[in-house]
């Protein structure tokens, strides 16, 4: 026990590490608490999408000189929005919009990457992340926002659960499930932008989707699959930040890696001891 407390005194006394930890628990806290929505709405694809159009921002604000999260956020919260109207009003299908849209994103980056000097080198950063991208004041936008993200989740918890569960239902009551689905999306923009400096483009899905599944295999009511999934996103976090440091680990591989680890034991728990039926209200 002495040995983890002194490991964990060693790496807080980095201030790059600190950082790297007070915005990657509220990045996995905000996406834990989204994921389980978009995962039961089959939406869970659209934070990769939303990486790659914000790989794409990542890239023309590093080669325009510009501050990369005040350009990469309006962009994939507007990436975000278009990909809805595309999925609700034209005959394009939803996966089929999200690869249109976040392969024509990555290709922009790779151009804008390719044709820029000097921004080769970040290309790694932006794909698999970088625990040393965090600025003080990437820290304080980030702090600030993912705060909003979680208030905004808990103010309109009971209109995102009801269009989770039966939009049609909702629509047929008076709920705009048009408005809660756009804010949604919205949501998740900003939480993906957030945690792409950590994890990078090609890992910061990872944090939607395993907490929201793993949870899944052993709660059976959307209040505890959701508390559960904060519960074990933000625990998966730091286990793999820990791991990331104590043995020169890339810092989203192993976050990831701790996620499938604690999914395939969720796994094996709920084939032992749970039955297999379906989330309840």
């Amino acid at each position: 026990m002495g040995k983890i407390i002194n490991i964990l005194s060693k790496m807080m006394s980095y201030d790059f590490m600190a950082r790297a930890v007070i915005v990657g628990l509220l990045v996995s806290l905000c996406a834990s608490l989204l994921g389980v929505s978009l995962v039961l709405k089959r939406y869970s694809m659209i934070g990769d999408g939303l990486s790659h159009v914000g790989f794409g921002a990542l890239a023309v604000a590093t080669a325009a000189n510009l501050a990369p999260l005040t350009v990469s956020i309006p962009v994939v919260m507007l990436a975000a929005f278009l990909l809805l109207r595309i999925s609700e009003n034209s005959k394009i299908q939803g996966d089929a919009a999200i690869a249109l849209i976040s392969t024509s994103a990555l290709a922009i980056g790779v151009i804008v990457i390719s044709v820029t000097k000097g921004t080769n080198t970040d290309v790694y950063n932006y794909m698999f992340g970088s625990i040393l991208s965090m600025d003080p004041a990437d820290v304080q936008l980030s702090v600030a926002l993912s705060i909003v993200v979680i208030i905004l989740f808990v103010f309109f918890y009971n209109k995102i659960f009801a269009v989770t569960f039966d939009e049609a239902f909702s629509r047929a009551v008076g709920t705009k499930a048009g408005v809660y689905n756009t804010l949604l999306a919205i949501l998740t923009a900003v939480t993906i932008v957030l945690g792409m400096r950590l994890m990078g483009a090609m890992l910061i899905s990872a944090l939607i989707i395993f907490p929201a599944l793993t949870s899944m295999r052993i709660c059976k009511r959307f209040k505890t699959v959701v508390i559960c999934s904060a519960a074990v996103s933000v625990t998966c976090f730091f286990i793999g930040v820990v791991l990331s440091y104590r043995y020169s680990l890339p810092t989203g591989a192993s976050v990831v890696a701790v996620n499938m680890i604690a999914f395939i034991f969720a796994q094996l728990l709920s084939l032992c001891f749970y039955s297999r039926a379906s989330i309840k209200i």
